[in-house]
């Protein structure tokens, strides 16, 4: 992996070193290279970062799924950013088609999650106004910590009660069916998590995009070409104006690019 132009950020290697040698980074680089904004004090500001993956020709999935355009680089950022962040957020559509299972600790990042008054994993949350969810699965069975529900005031009250037998917390962030997406960060951090991380789906991400609540970015663009169908990495109505990203970092390891975007 390499740095393929960074508009900011940091180098890496000891003195003398090329910051541009195409070597594998340790964890512990790429931490520090997606490392979340550092907290005002006394304010306790979320931060909602993405990432996802895409094609060249725009398609977010095949056949349903994210890992067939993804690689090792990719996972390893994915595995990064997971341990960084203090809740995931995913659509209900997401977790069906992936097979979502619960965050795991990791041993690499344990000292740092402590060091930041993190748990040993991050949350799950679910973002679903049915709860059609199966909650024999794993991810609500034997989560390091409990999996969260984000749904609407008038979700099914026979659904919110079977979420709860298994252990999920359901919180309310609407006032219909589904979520408001600014309500549901709010009510996050209102909880101590404001390292947010979303993995889609494109709706999901839409939703956060149309609300303007998303701070930054992380895109691997995938050196690959599917046609079809697919889905792109965002979906739903179009904001009037497209909200403008400036890029912080940019990474390549064999054509795969991941880049971090910040709005600007």
């Amino acid at each position: 992996m390499r740095e393929a132009g960074v508009a900011e950020g940091a180098r890496f290697g000891g003195a003398g070193a090329d910051p541009f040698a195409d070597r594998e980074w340790s964890l512990a680089e790429l931490a520090a290279a997606y490392a979340y904004p550092e907290p005002v004090p006394g304010r306790s500001r979320p931060w909602l970062r993405a990432n996802m993956v895409s094609t060249l020709d725009g398609a977010a999935q095949h056949d349903g799924r994210s890992q067939p355009i993804s690689c090792a680089a990719d996972m390893r950022i994915f595995g990064t950013l997971r341990a960084l962040a203090d809740v995931v957020v995913v659509g209900a559509e997401t977790v069906r088609q992936e097979g979502y299972r619960p965050a795991r600790a990791r041993a690499e990042f344990a000292d740092a999650r402590k060091a930041a008054g993190q748990g040993p994993a991050p949350a799950i949350a679910v973002v679903t106004a049915s709860l059609d969810l199966d909650f024999s699965l794993p991810l609500f069975t034997s989560p390091l910590v409990p999996t969260l529900i984000l749904t609407g005031a008038t979700a099914a009250p026979d659904r919110v009660a079977a979420a709860e037998r298994a252990g999920a917390r359901v919180i309310v962030a609407g006032d219909g069916s589904g979520i408001d997406p600014a309500r549901a960060v709010r009510a996050l951090a209102a909880l101590g998590h404001t390292r947010l991380l979303t993995e889609g789906g494109p709706r999901l991400l839409g939703q956060f995009i149309a609300a303007d609540v998303l701070d930054e970015m992380c895109l691997t663009l995938s050196p690959m070409l599917t046609a079809g169908d697919a889905q792109r990495i965002a979906g739903g109505p179009s904001v009037a104006v497209p909200h403008r990203f400036a890029l912080v970092s940019l990474l390549e390891e064999a054509g795969f690019l991941f880049g971090r975007y910040r709005r600007s």
